[in-house]
């Protein structure tokens, strides 16, 4: 199967191949360019559907079944509906700023699937810190967000702009130190080395994946909570409270500016979860070497659509946060539980000499019994003394 598993490599360099050879570089790097964005645009239709359909099942409801066959072709409907829609601008609006805000939102975001390995040999950019690459990248949304609220001129989008700048400067803190003791157990800032780094099997038949180590379940935990507050997914979507601010910094966006900001925050979506797998579930490796016969390519589809179920299922479940709640929760319970699990991770890597009969299993033991009692001791810090009755008052 090993030509199913390069299948996309050989072809990119057969089709380039037929270039003159100074352009082939260039023809190389264009053709991967215009595979991320077709396979991940695709992904952006096909998830907006799904989600639909899934939650009308979820919610006793149908979702959408009107246009194409099973109601297939309704992104399609929504697209074209964007981008004939006329596009409004206030008139004391900053129009540079207004222009450029949906654009510095998504450009960053399709770089940063270069750094991501999507299969065996399949990086399009083999850089040794990518993962400070991916970080630093990804740190571009906020600006565009506050270009967004600052330049629409209108108190709604600002404020709505400063409550998504506050939620994702606080969500970055504990979604950077859930990451640190993957870096840490592999030695290596590349993600490419991460996932070689979890190959093999631990205990003899239990895939060497971060995620069944005590501090891999706490950190991917941590670590999916915190995408999704950085994704504007629920129940973080606070930026977008519409009973509250219209539609937050969108206020003032329609047509195709709207469409694109609508298309970030599936593709920011789309790359923490390709970051989740890299780090915690080993990336495109297969959980026992019996599997190796489906393609790597297919491995990493498989946990990458596994992770964007539970973000709609969770959708479908919790209700939107306080944002008094979102920030305690951050600052109060996510940013301690991830450093206490980081200490976790260097008793884990410390003790890892250990050569006595069942030193695995004490060890999992021991680091599961601390983060159990964190887990419980901020629960309780965090939600604070259970509040008084409440004294009604009567006219007598």
């Amino acid at each position: 199967m090993k030509g199913l598993d390069q299948i996309f490599i050989s072809t990119q360099h057969a089709l380039a191949g037929l270039a003159p050879a100074p352009l082939q570089p260039l023809v190389s790097m264009v053709l991967i360019i215009a595979c991320l964005m077709s396979v991940f645009g695709a992904c952006f239709a096909l998830t907006t559907i799904l989600e639909r359909k899934t939650l009308g099942r979820m919610q006793n409801r149908f979702g959408p079944n009107r246009v194409g066959p099973f109601g297939l072709l309704q992104p399609m409907a929504d697209g074209i509906k964007m981008i004939i829609k006329e596009d409004i601008v206030p008139f004391s609006a900053d129009h540079a700023l207004h222009f450029l805000a949906p654009l510095v939102l998504t450009v960053p975001i399709w770089l940063a699937f270069s750094v991501l390995p999507f299969g065996r040999n399949m990086t399009a950019v083999e850089l040794d810190a990518g993962i400070l690459f991916f970080f630093a990248i990804g740190s571009a949304s906020e600006l565009a967000v506050f270009m967004a609220g600052w330049s629409s001129q209108n108190k709604y989008s600002l404020v709505g702009a400063m409550r998504a700048v506050a939620q994702m400067i606080s969500y970055e803190v504990p979604l950077v130190l859930s990451s640190v003791p993957v870096l840490m157990a592999a030695g290596s800032l590349s993600l490419s080395d991460i996932v070689q780094a979890q190959s093999g099997c631990a205990l003899g038949w239990l895939p060497h994946w971060n995620v069944f180590t005590p501090w891999g379940l706490a950190g991917f935990a941590l670590f999916l909570i915190a995408a999704a507050a950085e994704s504007n997914r629920c129940p973080f979507d606070l930026p977008e409270g519409e009973s509250e601010l219209i539609a937050g910094y969108l206020t003032e966006y329609s047509g195709f500016k709207y469409a694109l900001f609508f298309l970030g925050e599936y593709l920011g979506l789309f790359a923490v979860t390709g970051l989740a797998v890299t780090l915690f579930l080993g990336g495109w490796q297969a959980p026992a070497a019996w599997l190796e016969w489906v393609p790597s390519w297919g491995w990493f589809a498989v946990k990458f659509s596994a992770i964007i179920f539970l973000a709609i299922w969770i959708r479908a479940t919790l209700p939107r946060l306080r944002m008094d709640q979102l920030l305690n929760f951050a600052w109060k319970f996510l940013v301690p539980l991830a450093l206490i699990n980081l200490l976790v991770a260097v008793a884990w890597l410390k003790t890892g000499t250990w050569r006595f009969p069942a030193a695995a299993e004490v060890r999992w033991l021991l680091g599961a019994s601390v983060l159990a009692i964190a887990y419980v001791c901020l629960g309780r810090h965090w939600n604070g003394p259970a509040p008084r009755p409440r004294q009604y008052s009567y006219a007598e």
